[in-house]
């Protein structure tokens, strides 16, 4: 029987799932090691905008940002997302993650299937065609390192709303999942403002729902933090098209990433936009061990809600 999952909140979403898999997950014995399992599951996110966990051991958001950038700058390379996820090295091929997503989503055999997307629900708002596609045949014609956990992502306008429903072959329950509904909500955003349209919900259908035993412990000490505030979400995008603010994010990011510092120009334009901005100044500065100079740009957030991640990682950093 297919485990069904609903939830407002990420965390929610993870707590429920973690429980059921250490109740009756099946014990595994797959590529990357012993792991508890459940055999097809579908888990929907009822706010995509609170796609955030506030817990101490899930907080994840700068590598969160930092693999959605990598995502829609179009890119596969290592270096590029070693930065926020050095696990990322275990799986190069010559200096490139087979698997990365972001040649898949924007130029997957000369296509942009992200343009595809929105092209295709605009002229026909019904349609069931608007699916983007990033595990491929050629994926398993010989042997990578890394190969895409996701299938498909269909995008569909019910209720005058546009859902997002994402097909997985297999879903870390631990690692994975609170990066994958973070990432693949933030495009779920970014289409909706591309049609003029309210987001929807998030589903999330995957295979193998699992949790591998090494992180088991880690795991239940996320349940015993107990339930998290369920207040909370991200702001909401501004409206309109937002593709060209992405643009500027992705090289504000690639600026900061080289060692550049914030400047004023990387700010212009919406307080969404120019707090993510921030966030990742901030990342960049405590990669440096610049920590004395955090503070002056966590001032300057427009929304409080991101607060408790800058502490929580400069905690991690004095520990």
């Amino acid at each position: 029987m297919v485990l069904v999952l609903r939830a407002g909140t990420l965390d929610d979403l993870l707590r429920e799932a973690i429980q059921t898999i250490l109740n009756d997950g099946e014990l595994t014995n797959p590529t990357k090691g012993p792991a508890l399992d459940v055999c097809g599951a579908a888990l929907t996110l009822d706010n995509p905008l609170a796609r955030l966990s506030r817990s101490e051991g899930r907080g994840r958001l700068f590598s969160s940002l930092g693999e959605l950038c990598w995502y829609l700058s179009g890119h596969n390379d290592l270096d590029h997302i070693a930065y926020y996820i050095s696990a990322y090295s275990k799986f190069a091929e010559e200096g490139v993650i087979h698997g990365g997503y972001g040649p898949r989503l924007f130029a997957f055999d000369g296509v942009n299937q992200v343009e595809y997307v929105v092209n295709t629900l605009r002229e026909k708002p019904s349609s069931r065609r608007a699916v983007i596609q990033l595990f491929d045949h050629s994926d398993v014609a010989e042997h990578h390192e890394d190969v895409p956990c996701t299938c498909t992502m269909q995008f569909l306008i019910r209720g005058n709303k546009l859902q997002l429903i994402t097909y997985m072959r297999s879903s870390d329950t631990w690692l994975g999942l609170p990066h994958d509904v973070f990432c693949f909500t933030m495009l779920q955003e970014l289409i909706a403002r591309s049609l003029s349209l309210p987001v929807g919900s998030y589903t999330h259908f995957t295979g193998s729902l699992h949790l591998y035993q090494k992180d088991v412990s880690a795991a239940k000490a996320f349940l015993a933090e107990g339930w998290q505030s369920t207040q909370s979400q991200m702001p909401e995008m501004p409206q309109g098209d937002q593709w060209p603010a992405v643009e500027k994010l992705i090289h504000t990011e690639e600026l900061l990433r080289s060692g550049d510092g914030l400047v004023a120009e990387m700010l212009d334009g919406p307080t969404y936009w120019a707090d993510l901005a921030r966030l990742l100044a901030i990342y960049a500065l405590i990669k440096q061990r610049k920590v004395g100079d955090v503070a002056a740009i966590g001032e300057t957030m427009d929304n409080s809600i991101y607060d408790v991640f800058v502490q929580d990682k400069l905690g991690n950093i004095m520990r």
